[in-house]
């Protein structure tokens, strides 16, 4: 029985790859105007985000002042850093002229899950005001506890003058000290690595 030969319609296979090319085309083209668009919009509410951020752990001020990035290189070095990208930024508080105090953004890289983004407020006297994530990949009920206030509200009033450790019980009165999370001890260390380079960062700033 003689075999029936598949004739292939090349004209019409180039048509359909020509329709699926433009399609891509087309396609590519609204999402970069998209992105293009909304990029402004994005970077706006970013900023807004982050100063929201500052002020909620250093609520004493109003205004807060970039360090430049030139300066936090020289810092970075001073400190010993390691991970050079572990310190993100930092910004000097203001109410005024008066300097209330700096807000330290940290991204130690120690958490169970990888980076940890820790924002801490220590006041001019030299005291952790507050601390807050900014962003984790920890285990939901364990590690993403740290963003609950029962864990982070421990660094407050805590001085920057001392390294904080953790400790696995309550920690003893007038210590510098916070009790970690039952289950997530590596992740209660990353962030107070977070807030340990905040510290040192103060210290040189405040000099």
């Amino acid at each position: 029985m003689e075999k029936r030969k598949t004739q292939i319609d090349w004209k019409n296979v180039f048509k359909l790859g020509f329709i699926l090319f433009v399609i891509s085309a087309v396609a590519a083209c609204c999402l970069a105007f998209t992105n293009y668009v909304t990029a402004g919009t994005i970077e706006k509410m970013d900023q807004e985000t982050n100063k929201a951020a500052r002020q909620e752990v250093l609520s004493e001020a109003t205004d807060f002042e970039e360090i430049p990035a030139a300066e936090l290189v020289k810092i970075r070095t001073e400190i010993g850093l390691e991970n050079p990208d572990e310190l993100v930024e930092a910004y000097q508080g203001k109410t005024g002229d008066d300097v209330i105090g700096y807000t330290v953004k940290t991204a130690p890289q120690s958490g169970y899950s990888g980076e940890v983004q820790v924002l801490t407020g220590i006041s001019k006297e030299g005291l952790v005001q507050g601390v807050t994530i900014l962003k984790h990949n920890e285990t939901p009920g364990l590690g993403a506890l740290a963003t609950e206030p029962a864990f982070k509200d421990q660094y407050k009033d805590l001085s920057a003058a001392e390294k904080i450790t953790v400790v696995k019980t309550a920690p003893a009165s007038g210590s510098n000290s916070i009790q970690a999370i039952t289950g997530a001890t590596i992740t209660s260390k990353a962030v107070t690595d977070g807030v340990n380079i905040s510290n040192e960062v103060y210290l040189i700033l405040s000099k």
